[in-house]
């Protein structure tokens, strides 16, 4: 159970509009943006992070910058993130059979060896200690411009703020990534853990803000 309840979605009202951003991300607003607010300007800044390193006019597909912060958000541990960054994947182009394949991307070929690169380079920089490291770097200019990399990178320094968020705060999974956890990641034993709620827990909110509804 969560260290700390997330607030309603109209506790600011100022936020909508903030929120509107991870609700078109996710189709929801997270539990972890609702515990957050109780420092609103901690969610104006990380929308705006947000909007910069997910920019729609980038070099890398959107969809894939979520599948790097995945990859990132499992070597850090973070359950919640993992299945949260599936969701947002999904939604944003990629398909389910490539995400079934998740565990196996170096082999499957759904995913092309620069994406099997990228990831493998999302595993090392979301470790601690980091293991990136000269040639991995060099390894992946074969494959990406150097804009393409910091636009990588972007995703997944984004993401290691989120694990260490939610992981510290134990916050509950929604719905819909715990359904995708359950489907794509427990095969590869992924619980959910912390963030999984025991019976007679009250229900997570992961709700829209009113003026989202």
């Amino acid at each position: 159970m969560a260290h700390m309840q997330p607030l309603p979605a109209d506790t600011h009202p100022e936020l909508a509009e903030d929120f509107a951003i991870f609700e078109r991300i996710l189709g929801f607003v997270p539990n972890s943006l609702l515990t957050m607010q109780r420092r609103p300007e901690i969610v104006r800044g990380f929308g705006v992070l947000t909007k910069a390193v997910m920019a729609p006019d980038g070099e890398v597909d959107l969809g894939f910058k979520r599948l790097l912060a995945h990859f990132s958000s499992r070597a850090a541990g973070c359950q919640y993130c993992e299945a949260h960054s599936l969701v947002a994947a999904k939604i944003h182009g990629i398909s389910q059979q490539k995400l079934d394949a998740i565990w196996d991307y170096q082999n499957s070929p759904l995913y092309s060896p620069a994406e099997r690169c990228a990831l493998d380079f999302a595993l090392a920089a979301g470790a601690v200690p980091n293991a990136v490291d000269q040639a991995m770097m060099d390894q992946m200019r074969e494959y990406w411009s150097e804009d393409q990399i910091v636009e990588i990178l972007g995703a997944i320094c984004l993401y290691g703020f989120l694990n260490r968020w939610n992981d510290s705060m134990a916050t509950d999974l929604e719905a819909s990534p715990k359904d995708m956890g359950t489907q794509v990641l427990a095969q590869g034993g992924w619980t959910g853990g912390k963030h999984v709620k025991a019976k007679g827990d009250p229900p997570a909110q992961g709700s829209k803000p009113s003026s989202l509804k």
